[in-house]
């Protein structure tokens, strides 16, 4: 059953802000994505999600498209953003199919939990590549579609109204890497590329029209990584790691979207939106509710290049 609207973005934004553009999203069948995908379709755009799995993704795109009459939203499935020429060749066929790119969300990634000494090299290398290489090979396979609609950004029509905004591209990105993370080693690394990626983008694009942000979502509830990361009880003792005291809900992460890529954000370009409720501030284990050093000693345990931990008082961080 599809999400209802409220579920999916708060009631403040207008109907129509998106008309006849275009958004083009990998990772676009995942939990976060295809929730900012469907907000965006809602307020008039359509959209190409860009996947692994050609099923999931047909399925997901067929889902959003049932949330505005007359939405386009096709489904690209077979993608490998680690390969220029497979997100490049999407690329072209969303183009193609549905009239050019205005917004870009690079949310294709990957991850798994795993301390240092037990992640090869092999491990780490795959998470880089997708997270960091596939978000680098995204904005280049975008670029050019990127460049023509930021050059309408700004102009008007026949009837003196402005053409809207584009030219705008949004990186998920994580908030592992601000204080370190245990068993995130990998993900940390590529999320602190993709932030300054982004950064590098803002800089030498921005003279061209193209705006480039990151959103890092903090602890988001009925998520695969908070599956993943989140201790069993993590929603309870949310207190003990978020301010605001709960775990964020996908829709935060959409709004956060509509925002950027909305006139709202017209001067917001180079930034790190952090939607996380201020957990990134407390750090990451706190979030997750785990004691240190006790959770080292389990994930560490019979690890063949480590000694056993010093002994020392555990304490809830």
């Amino acid at each position: 059953m599809s999400p209802s609207r409220t579920a999916v973005l708060s009631d403040v934004w207008k109907d129509g802000i998106f008309d006849n553009k275009v958004v083009f999203c990998t990772g676009g069948a995942g939990s976060i994505c295809s929730v900012q995908v469907r907000a965006l379709v809602l307020l008039g755009a359509n959209a190409a999600i860009v996947g692994r799995n050609p099923e999931k993704t047909r399925q997901v795109a067929t889902d959003i498209a049932k949330s505005r009459d007359g939405a386009k939203v096709i489904g690209i499935g077979g993608v490998d953003v680690r390969n220029l020429e497979s997100i490049t060749a999407a690329a072209t066929k969303c183009a193609e199919e549905l009239g050019g790119i205005d917004f870009v969300i690079a949310g294709a990634a990957g991850n798994f939990v795993a301390p240092i000494s037990r992640l090869s090299a092999n491990g780490f290398k795959s998470v880089i590549d997708i997270d960091l290489i596939g978000s680098y090979n995204t904005f280049k396979a975008t670029v050019p579609y990127l460049l023509i609609s930021a050059a309408k950004h700004g102009s008007k029509n026949s009837t003196g109204s402005l053409l809207g905004t584009g030219g705008r591209i949004v990186f998920i990105s994580a908030t592992f890497h601000y204080a370190g993370t245990p068993f995130q080693a990998h993900v940390g690394a590529g999320k602190a590329g993709v932030d300054a990626l982004s950064s590098s983008i803002a800089i030498e694009y921005g003279p061209m029209g193209i705006i480039s942000n990151v959103i890092a979502p903090g602890p988001i509830a009925d998520t695969e990584g908070m599956r993943r990361l989140a201790a069993e009880d993590g929603e309870k003792t949310a207190r003990h790691g978020v301010p605001l005291g709960r775990w964020g809900r996908k829709k935060e992460i959409a709004d956060a979207t509509v925002y950027l890529f909305s006139d709202a954000g017209d001067f917001v370009n180079g930034t790190i939106q952090v939607v996380d409720g201020a957990a990134w501030r407390l750090g990451a284990l706190a979030t997750a509710s785990l004691e240190y050093p006790g959770i080292l000693e389990t994930y560490l345990e019979g690890s063949p290049d480590l000694t056993p931990l010093p002994a020392r008082p555990k304490s809830r961080i």
